[in-house]
């Protein structure tokens, strides 16, 4: 059963591209039927280079930031009435570099330390039915619809005096619904969601940042080369995200557009690594970054 290695890579870049940038990743394969009572364990690594916090509520010039993320997580496959599903958890750890000019004054810091966890669960409601490993031999692909609730915890590292940080101290939401779409060794993606926030009490000082839901919209051309092996080009657009510091609103509304790859390949029953990139292609304001990584999965379980 190789098509099941890399069944659950994708979530690796909801946090290897570092706190801050939640809305902007990039996932293919989100949605797809996988059968029950699997887990896998992931580790993986990436680079950001010039993304700066979204919470850059002050005028910078300048800014220059790079960031080296690990993260762990761990998936397990559910059976959810009948549907198919997964429960998510991840913890990254980043160490992270960043320059900027900041009211005239050049700034540097460097900080390390673990990002906030993060939590997801997702439910194929329609076209992916719960299968044991032996029943989903005969499964094909058609249409599947799912739906899914990303939950970021303010469990990161962070220090109210300073504007980089790992974490962000607040909690944020992502609702999403997903449709894919199977035709031959094609598969066709759309995903659109909206990350909600709650407010930070603790922003540079005591102040009160108050941010306002980033929407989203998210697409996949995957490729399935047989055998396990997988490549998807991806795509995303996202806006909204606008900040308030202490009452006073900013002029950061986010329109970025970001183009990725991704390449999944099998090692053997248990093992397969994914490789991917991105890159902004289009930034009217905040993050603009380029971003790569590794990542290891292994699977076991379910009489796998």
């Amino acid at each position: 059963m190789t098509c099941l290695l890399g069944a659950a890579l994708g979530v690796i870049a909801l946090v290897v591209v570092a706190s801050g940038v939640h809305a902007q990743e990039l996932e293919p394969r989100a949605y797809v039927n996988t059968p029950v009572g699997l887990n896998f364990l992931i580790a993986g690594y990436g680079y950001l280079e010039n993304g700066v916090p979204d919470d850059a509520s002050v005028p910078l010039r300048d800014a220059k930031v790079q960031t080296h993320a690990t993260v762990f997580a761990y998936v397990r496959s559910l059976d959810v009435w009948g549907k198919s599903g997964k429960f998510i958890a991840i913890l990254p750890y980043a160490w992270t570099s960043g320059s900027a000019t900041i009211a005239e004054q050049p700034r540097q810091r460097d900080v390390s330390g673990f990002g906030d966890p993060r939590f997801r669960f997702s439910v194929n409601l329609y076209g992916a039915p719960a299968l044991s490993l032996k029943e989903f031999a005969d499964y094909r692909q058609d249409v599947i619809v799912g739906a899914s609730l990303l939950v970021s915890t303010p469990g990161g590292q962070y220090d109210s005096s300073r504007l980089l940080n790992i974490g962000t101290n607040r909690w944020s939401v992502r609702p999403e619904v997903g449709i894919s779409k199977a035709l031959g060794p094609v598969t066709l993606e759309l995903a659109t969601g909206v990350t909600l926030y709650t407010d930070n009490g603790n922003f540079l000082g005591g102040k009160t940042l108050e941010r306002d839901p980033i929407y989203s919209v998210e697409g996949h051309l995957v490729y399935n080369f047989g055998r396990g092996a997988w490549g998807a080009v991806d795509g995303t657009y996202y806006t909204g995200g606008r900040t308030t510091v202490a009452g006073v609103s900013g002029n950061d509304r986010q329109e970025n557009v970001r183009v990725g790859v991704t390449l999944a390949l099998p090692v053997d029953r248990h093992n397969s690594i994914k490789l991917y990139g991105s890159v902004g292609a289009y930034t009217r304001t905040g993050t603009d970054f380029d971003a790569v990584g590794i990542a290891w999965q292994y699977l076991w379980g379910g009489g796998h």
